[in-house]
């Protein structure tokens, strides 16, 4: 069993390339128990952006605050607060916050997808 809070959860400033103004949070995974899989909370201040990327693994996507675009596949995905997508492995995706709040996603990856 596992009971934590978010307040509590180390925030690590994503470093990648083509990152800006995002930080990410483990909040479940092997460690707390759950074998194979990885949910992570990222948090994208005003006017940040991950990085355009693809990658083998999909990931499904839970909009908890904020609002944005999911550059997915050539296209761009207004989402909301309550929004969810499932990107599919090897899909070329980003997610964009061109607003003034701060704009932030559960994510959902296989255990190989955290990196």
């Amino acid at each position: 069993m596992y009971i934590d809070n978010v307040k509590n959860i180390r925030a690590v400033q994503v470093a990648a390339p083509g990152a800006r103004s995002v930080v990410k949070q483990v909040l479940v995974g092997p460690v707390q128990g759950w074998e194979g899989w990885v949910m992570r909370l990222f948090t994208l201040a005003a006017n940040g952006n991950t990085p355009r990327h693809s990658h083998p693994w999909p990931h499904i996507n839970y909009v908890v605050k904020g609002s944005g675009i999911l550059f997915l596949d050539g296209k761009e995905h207004d989402l909301e607060e309550g929004s969810v997508a499932f990107i599919p492995g090897g899909k070329e995706h980003q997610f964009i916050n061109g607003g003034e709040q701060e704009f932030a996603i559960i994510c959902i990856v296989p255990e190989e997808g955290e990196v």
